[in-house]
């Protein structure tokens, strides 16, 4: 390591210097950069919590101000009238190198060596014009009006606006009065020779105590019991930023925060919101505090992932989010063969940092600090990028991803997990064949458990495929343990809440539901689940509220136009239901559910054959691909035709058809039901007697599910 350095790639001189890793120069932790400017050593020190003595020769101010914003240069944070402000760390390294040349033009090519080191193969053009755009959204200014930040001709920059120090808060009079004044031409007196000696030898040894306590300071403990004693029981990590500057990375950064928050939410006193919510503020400029409020947490972590030359570095910090208070930052650097074994050494710091006790009992994934392949670790984050999105394309390309990583690495255990998974919303909504898919999720979640008996979303998968196959009690038993093993999982929270919805058991599910809120609280799926919980149990204006919150978070999710347009019709908002259904279709004209919901609500309007339109193209649509048998048995039903539908339901029953499962609701994941008395008429068929006497499910009274018109509702279905 070059001299001035310590073995974090902390540097303590003001000279160049380049780290050295494993005997060699490491192109990675280049500190050129940060040479020239003194202060940006203590700042990057502070954040990775090694102590960094200031006055390193820089005669700037610790705190800028321009305008309404004040730049603390050695803790990296900007305010705006006080508040933070969050900014990533290449805008704010444009915002550093900026006003160090405050008026002055700072060129392209000078930014892109302060981000980025020569061996980094990135598009710079457009990840500096992205971090240029970032800067001025969080000082809210404009390309063509600046207020702070000029553009030269494309190729340069400049900072334009005033900036200087903070004024100092005046003294009271007394203290003023009584703080004795200088003599006004007074010189200090000569030092006497033994006493200037004795004061040089106490300073020289004073700085090599120093060096020494910087030389040693990777070898202490990573942290200090915290000063700032504030206890944190729920937390958001915040998406990692990608300082690669390349788009194309972004899957791994996301990855890389999702592990941290896979890691993080497997201590059950501690939760953790999970990633769907918290990817809504990727490279937003809220502040912290509000961010908070949204997702009702008490300390947010943020920060960078960089992956270069084999080599993973992830720098976290963590904020009591009511307070803006640091209460904590670090750094952490891995080959990529070792990331599982990173991920958890982050986790764990913050779970210290915030008095989370960390025991062997509350480790519940002893396989997860394995080495694994690179490669399969990259085709698993890829997987994870595209579970996220939840679309059937996006899970097909998921369940590809997976099966790579797979294949790769077959010991890797969350691929096998992310496999099963990838099954789930298909087979829920009957987008793929159930035989084949069924078997796959069962054995994939199998596998996951034999590598990782502690990884709690493979159990809730295993879970699901044993209530796919009719097992009732088998599958609560694991949902039950699922939740045990990771209570902060949204994903085994869903499941266990449709597993209580489809046997009529509509409290529990709600129960079930609202903790999978919370833990997600902008989760689109989280929160559409509650809304029809509540209506299920006759709770109307509270479902309707919660549909509408659904609605706001994305009003195009197919998954949710539908559900909601059966809403508004079965409480009789006919003309809203059929606008929305037919919003619905267009977004996806050829969905079986919307087919289905709208040949159901055209019998309900006095529109037979247009319903028998709909159904002629419901059956041409399963030519082209998989389409359950129970769409058309419900329009059948709706039609009053009870030997087709069944027929279909029959034909449901043998290839063990997903959407079966709910029969005693008389409903679809979708929301569809046939009118109430046309299911009434169904359900005292003797047929549908045994039919689910057949599927072991427990019987119940005559009314069955919830298509009956919800008590307190405007009006009932026509």
């Amino acid at each position: 390591m070059a001299a001035g350095c310590s073995a974090d790639g902390i540097c303590v001189s003001s000279q160049p210097c380049v780290c050295v890793q494993d005997g060699r120069p490491d192109p990675a932790r280049d500190l050129r950069p940060f040479a020239s400017r003194p202060y940006a050593f203590a700042r990057r020190g502070a954040r990775l919590g090694v102590p960094i003595p200031m006055g390193l020769g820089d005669t700037t101010p610790r705190v800028l101000r321009f305008g309404v914003f004040e730049l603390d240069r050695r803790s990296g944070e900007l305010r705006r009238e006080g508040l933070r402000v969050r900014l990533q760390e290449q805008p704010l390294r444009i915002l550093e190198a900026l006003l160090d040349a405050r008026g002055e033009p700072v060129t392209r090519e000078a930014l892109r060596q302060r981000l980025w080191p020569d061996e980094t193969f990135v598009d710079f053009d457009s990840g500096l014009n992205r971090a240029i755009n970032r800067l001025r959204a969080a000082l809210g200014d404009e390309a063509d009006n600046p207020r702070f930040i000029e553009t030269l001709e494309r190729r340069a920059y400049r900072f334009i606006a005033p900036v200087g120090a903070p004024e100092p808060a005046a003294p009271s009079a007394p203290e003023v009065a009584a703080r004795p004044a200088p003599p006004a031409e007074a010189s200090s007196p000569p030092i006497p020779r033994h006493r200037r000696a004795m004061w040089l030898g106490a300073a020289f040894a004073a700085a090599v105590l120093t060096a020494v306590l910087i030389a040693l300071a990777p070898a202490l403990p990573r942290r200090a019991a915290p000063a700032s004693g504030i206890p944190i029981k729920s937390l958001a990590v915040l998406p990692l930023a990608n300082l690669t500057g390349d788009p194309a990375q972004d899957y791994f950064s996301d990855g890389m925060t999702d592990a941290l928050i896979t890691n993080l939410a497997s201590w059950p006193a501690l939760r953790v919101i999970s990633r769907q919510s918290v990817m809504r503020y990727k490279g937003s400029a809220k502040p912290l505090p509000e961010i908070a409020r949204e997702l009702g947490v008490e300390g947010v972590v943020e920060g960078t992932v960089a992956r270069s030359a084999g080599r993973v570095r992830i720098t976290a910090q963590l904020i009591h989010a009511p307070t803006d208070r640091h209460l904590w930052a670090h750094s952490y650097e891995r080959r990529l063969e070792d990331v599982l074994a990173l991920q958890d050494e982050v986790s764990r710091g913050i779970a210290e940092e915030v008095r989370i006790t960390v025991t062997t009992d509350s480790v519940r994934r002893p396989a997860r600090a394995r080495a694994v392949n690179p490669d399969a670790y990259d085709a698993y984050l890829l997987g994870r990028h595209h579970w996220s999105q939840r679309s059937p394309q996006s899970l097909e390309k998921a369940a590809a991803y997976f099966r790579s990583a797979i294949a790769k690495d077959p010991d890797f255990a969350p691929a096998q997990a992310g496999l099963a998974l990838t099954y789930g919303p298909r087979l829920t909504y009957g987008d793929i064949p159930p035989a084949p898919a069924q078997a796959e999720m069962k054995s994939a979640a199998l596998k996951a458990l034999e590598l990782d008996a502690g990884l709690g979303e493979a159990r809730a998968a295993l879970a699901a495929a044993l209530s796919h196959e009719w097992d009732w009690d088998g599958a609560e038993r694991e949902f039950r343990r699922a939740v045990e093993i990771d209570p902060n999982s949204t994903v085994a929270h869903i499941f266990y809440g449709r597993h209580f919805y489809v046997l009529g058991r509509f409290e529990e599910s709600l129960v079930q539901r609202r903790r999978a809120v919370e833990l997600d609280p902008l989760d689109v799926t989280a929160n559409r689940n509650v809304a029809r919980s509540l209506d299920a149990m006759g709770q109307y204006e509270a479902a309707l509220a919660q549909w509408n919150r659904t609605m706001e978070l994305d009003p195009d999710h197919l998954r949710s136009q539908v559900p909601f347009a059966l809403f508004l019709l079965k409480h009789g908002r006919t003309d809203l239901g059929w606008q929305q259904l037919e919003r619905a279709r267009a977004l996806q004209p050829d969905d079986p559910s919307a087919l289905a919901s709208l040949a159901v609500a055209s019998v309900e309007s006095g529109r037979p054959d247009q319903a028998r339109r709909l159904l002629a193209k419901l059956k041409d649509a399963s030519a082209r691909r998989y389409v359950s048998p129970v769409f058309p048995a419900f329009v059948h039903t709706a039609l009053g035709e009870k030997d087709g539908a069944f027929a279909l339901l029959e034909k449901a029953y043998g290839t063990r058809d997903t959407l079966l499962i709910a029969i005693q609701n008389m409903e679809t994941p979708d929301g569809l039901c046939p009118p109430p008395e046309r299911a009434a008429a169904l359900r005292a068929d003797p047929r549908f007697a045994d039919l689910v006497r057949r599927m072991g499910l427990p019987p119940r009274d005559a009314a069955g599910g919830p298509s009956t018109p919800a008590s307190g509702a405007p009006g009932g279905r026509r």
